[in-house]
């Protein structure tokens, strides 16, 4: 296991964050763009959902092979190209002729957004030099990324419609570039890595029926969470009345809850231990979910902050974990772990919703 407890490089700590931050908007991106295709192009649920089936369907595929690549060898230029690779898809979406074309470049950016993880995982471990609190920093990037989505999309498409989607393409370009600079700081004197394959097989033995009880739990985290991330905005926006800026507000809170729930789960984890505080949030989603089901009006939104904490606590934990519990294969606990949290769940977000959805438009006609 990583045992080396030293203190983290905190500037490609930081350079890292906020380039994780840039990439994730790209998974927020397509659940809040699922209103404006309803709106727009009269896609039905089912067919809007299936977009964000697109978008992830093939991560969750590729994700592991990327994940055992890099374990082979160092591939520290994933971090940049695929987070351009992510932007492109994202930012194509709304100028797409076709369904058909939707369901393509969303894909592509799930591809992008699955090759960054693994890699980007390992290098974080590595510049953190074990650092359980520095890991927590790189995770809450990958947070507020999903955090700022919604926003990013509403602030674009809301004023510009779909055919404003190529802008959403600004936060790729700003990622790729800090991805870069934290690479420089990391191969600079006096820099981790000076070896490329550092952090790479370490000392230890793969504790695999381990790893494999903590994928099951993040398969049904994941669940969870993507049905909540999927369908959350239109739910919201048919049981308060409130409108797009209701839906928009649901799906701020279900991300910026995250946030707080990342950095609580690095501290509740450091004094309880990581598996107790991995139960206890998830017990405690489960109450909260059932709450946004069941209690009415404005106050289903305090039970959506406490669904989001639930489910956040363990976010890195999770990551933690799973590269104690597999040394010699760090980029496949990473590709598990952390990258699989979204799209595993996605493939069940067309049948995931914990509540009935409305009546939907007719479908799209396929060309």
């Amino acid at each position: 296991m990583l045992k080396n407890r030293t203190t983290p490089h905190r500037g490609p700590i930081a350079l890292l964050s906020l380039g994780h931050a840039c990439v994730d908007i790209y998974q927020g991106a397509v659940a809040a763009l699922v209103p404006f295709f309803v709106s727009e192009r009269a896609y039905s649920y089912a067919a809007a959902s299936g977009v964000v089936l697109a978008a992830s369907l093939l991560s969750s595929v590729v994700q592991p092979l990327f994940g055992t690549l890099t374990d082979r060898w160092a591939m520290p230029w994933l971090l940049p190209v695929s987070t351009l690779v992510g932007g492109a898809g994202v930012a194509l979406s709304g100028v797409t002729g076709s369904y058909a074309m939707t369901l393509a470049v969303v894909a592509v950016s799930g591809i992008g957004v699955a090759a960054y993880h693994p890699e980007s995982a390992r290098v974080a471990r590595l510049a953190s030099r074990g650092s359980h609190t520095a890991m927590s920093w790189f995770s809450l990037g990958g947070n507020l990324g999903f955090a700022a989505a919604p926003l990013a999309v509403a602030a674009v498409i809301a004023t510009g419609g779909l055919r404003a989607s190529p802008l959403l393409a600004v936060p790729a370009v700003a990622g790729a570039a800090l991805c870069a600079a934290a690479l420089r700081a990391l191969r600079a004197p006096g820099g981790t890595a000076g070896s490329a394959r550092a952090g790479r097989g370490g000392a230890g033995r793969d504790d695999w029926p381990s790893f494999l009880r903590l994928s099951g739990a993040i398969m049904c985290r994941s669940i969870v969470f993507v049905g909540l991330s999927a369908f959350i905005s239109l739910y919201v926006r048919e049981r308060t009345g409130g409108g797009e800026l209701a839906g928009t507000a649901a799906l701020f809170v279900l991300y910026a809850g995250g946030a707080v729930g990342t950095v609580a789960g690095g501290a509740l984890a450091a004094r309880h231990g990581r598996i107790p505080v991995v139960r206890w949030s998830y017990a405690l989603t489960v109450l909260a979910v059932a709450g946004v089901v069941l209690v009415p009006g404005p106050a289903l939104y305090l039970c959506l902050v406490l669904a989001s904490a639930g489910l956040y606590v363990p976010f890195s934990l999770h990551v933690t974990l799973g590269q104690d519990y597999l040394p010699r294969r760090v980029g496949t606990a990473s590709g598990v772990t952390l990258g699989l949290t979204v799209s595993v769940g996605a493939s069940r977000a067309p049948s995931s919703a914990p509540w009935p959805t409305p009546r939907p438009c007719e479908p799209p006609s396929l060309p």
